[in-house]
């Protein structure tokens, strides 16, 4: 099949399938993205996240987890929602206020993957939802879903940043996209409000300094106390940096259900955070991503922010 034509009906198929931008681009060696990554680590921007510095070979070139890989299939899927938990109580970043984004997004990949398969034949092709060792954001950037922010994150001039990537890495040749335009200019809202001034300058995170790095990665018995005060009511990941982005205006309600927050969930206030015990806590983050942190983690975090 032709493969403009193949391309065409691939992008067809993931909106039908609710992805709001499926792009292209050509399996290839990030040489430019290896540098930075490789300064990153050598900085220790990682802190603690030890597997930010392994498979390093794989994270750069996508024909090392696919064998023979011509193109990577680039997606994005909305999550933004208006509801918001309780004012005053503990915060929860916003995508983990649903289901976990792995099983919904793997599913979806997989059956645009099936539909492939349908219309080309049998293709060596795999899967990615921020589950193996691939630099997501570079390759969305490359396909022209949109441009790495100030706050390193992928933002869409129509829908803001809002919104999960994921990846077919396949070895058939298809239509490849082009980058677009960085729109972020002279503002630097993003930069201004991080309350740990994680985001030192345009377009570079410390990750060891992140509110989601300390509530979610960092897997030590105490948060370091001197940020005390400074997680702004964050017990599971942060926001904030997406909350001031003025592109974020321009975000819409998703249109998910897996997403919506349980009413339990919705209803929790301060007094049940602070006596949520391991029995509640599995039973309101059964199928959330909030279970990463285990029971222990987030009373950990919820007992910091007192």
């Amino acid at each position: 099949m032709n493969k403009n034509h193949l391309t065409t009906l691939i992008k067809r198929e993931s909106k039908r399938l609710g992805f709001d931008a499926c792009g292209v681009s050509k399996a290839e060696k990030l040489d430019d993205e290896a540098r930075l990554l490789e300064a990153w680590l050598n900085q220790n921007l990682h802190g603690k996240m030890d597997y930010m510095a392994n498979h390093f070979d794989k994270r750069i070139d996508p024909r090392l987890l696919v064998e023979n890989a011509k193109s990577v299939i680039s997606f994005s899927y909305n999550y933004y929602t208006e509801t918001i938990l309780q004012k005053d109580t503990p915060k929860v970043a916003m995508y983990a206020l649903g289901k976990d984004y792995h099983e919904v997004v793997k599913h979806k990949l997989k059956e645009v993957l099936n539909f492939i398969r349908e219309e080309a034949g049998e293709v060596n092709a795999r899967c990615f939802v921020d589950s193996a060792p691939v630099l997501e954001r570079a390759w969305a950037q490359r396909s022209g879903i949109g441009w790495q922010g100030k706050n390193t994150n992928l933002l869409t001039k129509n829908n803001g940043s809002y919104f999960f990537l994921a990846e077919i890495i396949l070895d058939i040749e298809l239509e490849f996209d082009s980058p677009v335009k960085d729109y972020c200019g002279n503002c630097t809202k993003c930069i201004d409000a991080c309350p740990t001034d994680a985001i030192y300058e345009p377009y570079k995170v410390d990750g060891s300094k992140c509110i989601s790095y300390f509530t979610i990665e960092l897997k030590d018995e105490k948060i370091p106390l001197e940020m005390k005060g400074k997680f702004e009511n964050w017990m599971f990941g942060c926001d904030i940096c997406q909350q001031v982005c003025p592109i974020n205006a321009q975000a819409k309600q998703h249109k998910e259900p897996e997403f919506l927050m349980s009413s339990e969930f919705l209803n929790m206030t301060q007094k049940d955070w602070e006596e949520l015990n391991e029995e509640k806590f599995r039973t309101l983050f059964k199928g959330s991503p909030v279970k990463r942190t285990k029971y222990k983690g987030l009373k950990r975090n919820i007992d910091f922010l007192k």
